[in-house]
């Protein structure tokens, strides 16, 4: 049995570059957007729907998508924050063994079933809060088996909640502490052993790989990156976000899908993510969550014409928020961005990021039927109006999943 739905707006944010804003309806069959219609639609087509929401008094955007996060884990880190407050750096706690490494211990001792309740509450939040769409990493077990534990979690939540997960295998998020042979062996592990049984038995999409200064070098970065699209996956990059490492210069050239982070990005990198296409995945939250005075260029990046993405970060140690619309207004004051460009960058370029704007993203025929109804009239009241959730519905696949 067909299911006819009409969305009527008088302001449609529908990610096309050439006509972002429109007052006008939007048609859905079964799931799909049938088609975007300019002005209030006719008495006919009227007749035609078997539901019709009227969305006049509120701005109408595509679900949003959180590029970037660290969905599944055990414990949280709350016992860091007077350490923050003393002044301890992210890596200065993670040189005493805390930071990844405390997260590590605790998503061991967790069961899957454990994990699996935590990330799903958490994903119900993301929803509530206009987020349709996720990238969810591993890379809090390091080891074979607790890796596998991590995505075998990420699978269960595709299966049995609404929100769509892109899902990435990150066992290079540092080196276990306790690790047979060291830093060399694990590198090795990961490319001969690990990757492929995650690969044979279809559990992430895509690999990313955390670039950094005393993490892992630009050359074994490369080494894993190379090797994970041998392998067939996707690839993602977290990269510049603490030195100046060249990270995002070598994301472009393995055409990774992004580079995330960058709040340290060389200028001529910046010109190379432009030239390859790689998405730029920035967090400002990350920054603010570490009081941080470095926040990545994104009006650089804009104006330069790199394709700029907006992510949460969610994760225990450097931003416990699932809260896109938080990060929202961090680009706007933080990153100089206008609401318009976050837009776009919580939609259509955040879809990019993960690989699925065929499918999500905008508002145009022939892709899913995800949308967000915010109780405001503009995308500037939108951005403007922070610290509260301003989401009254959500549809997934043309789902009313949110209604509030």
């Amino acid at each position: 049995m067909m299911n006819r739905q009409l969305f009527i707006s008088d302001c449609i944010f529908t990610a096309n570059p050439k006509k972002p804003l429109i007052s006008g309806a939007i048609l859905v069959q079964d799931g799909i957007i049938e088609d975007v219609i300019e002005g209030f639609p006719d008495n006919e087509l009227l007749r035609k729907v078997d539901k019709i929401h009227d969305l006049r008094a509120q701005l109408l955007c595509p679900g949003l998508v959180d590029a970037h996060t660290h969905l599944v884990h055990g414990g949280s880190r709350e016992n860091e924050l007077l350490m923050k407050l003393n002044g301890k750096s992210y890596m200065d706690i993670h040189a005493a063994g805390g930071g990844i490494f405390s997260t590590v211990r605790a998503s061991r001792q967790a069961s899957e079933t454990e994990l699996y309740e935590k990330a799903k509450a958490t994903l119900q939040l993301m929803l509530e809060h206009g987020s349709t769409t996720v990238e969810s990493k591993s890379g809090y077990c390091l080891d074979l088996e607790g890796e596998l534990k991590l995505l075998r979690v990420n699978q269960r939540l595709q299966a049995e909640q609404a929100v769509d997960l892109a899902i990435t295998y990150m066992g290079a998020h540092a080196t276990p502490q306790d690790y047979p042979g060291g830093h060399e062996a694990y590198i090795e592990d990961m490319m001969t052993e690990i990757m492929p049984r995650v690969k044979a038995e279809n559990l992430a999409e895509f690999v990313d790989i955390f670039c950094e200064e005393g993490i892992f070098s630009l050359a074994e970065t490369e080494a894993l990156g190379q090797r994970a699209k041998e392998l067939g996956f996707k690839l993602k990059i977290h990269a510049d976000e603490i030195v100046s490492l060249g990270g995002a210069g070598l994301a472009a050239d393995l055409k990774a899908v992004s580079a995330e982070h960058l709040m340290q990005i060389k200028d001529s990198d910046i010109e190379k993510l432009k030239a390859s296409g790689t998405v730029a995945v920035l967090l400002p939250a990350t920054s603010f969550f570490l009081m941080s005075p470095q926040y990545a260029p994104a009006r650089k990046m804009l104006d330069s014409g790199v394709t700029v993405a907006l992510a949460t970060d969610y994760n225990p140690g450097s931003c416990p928020c699932p809260n896109l619309q938080m990060v929202m207004s961090f680009a706007a004051y933080q990153l100089k961005m206008t609401p318009l460009e976050i837009l776009f960058a919580v939609t259509i370029n955040a879809a990019k990021a993960i690989d699925r704007a065929d499918r999500i993203g905008s508002i145009e025929p022939g892709k899913e039927c995800d949308l967000v109804a915010f109780k405001v009239k503009s995308p500037e009241e939108l951005i403007y109006s922070f610290g509260r959730n301003l989401v009254s519905d959500v549809w997934k696949a043309g789902r009313h999943l949110v209604h509030q």
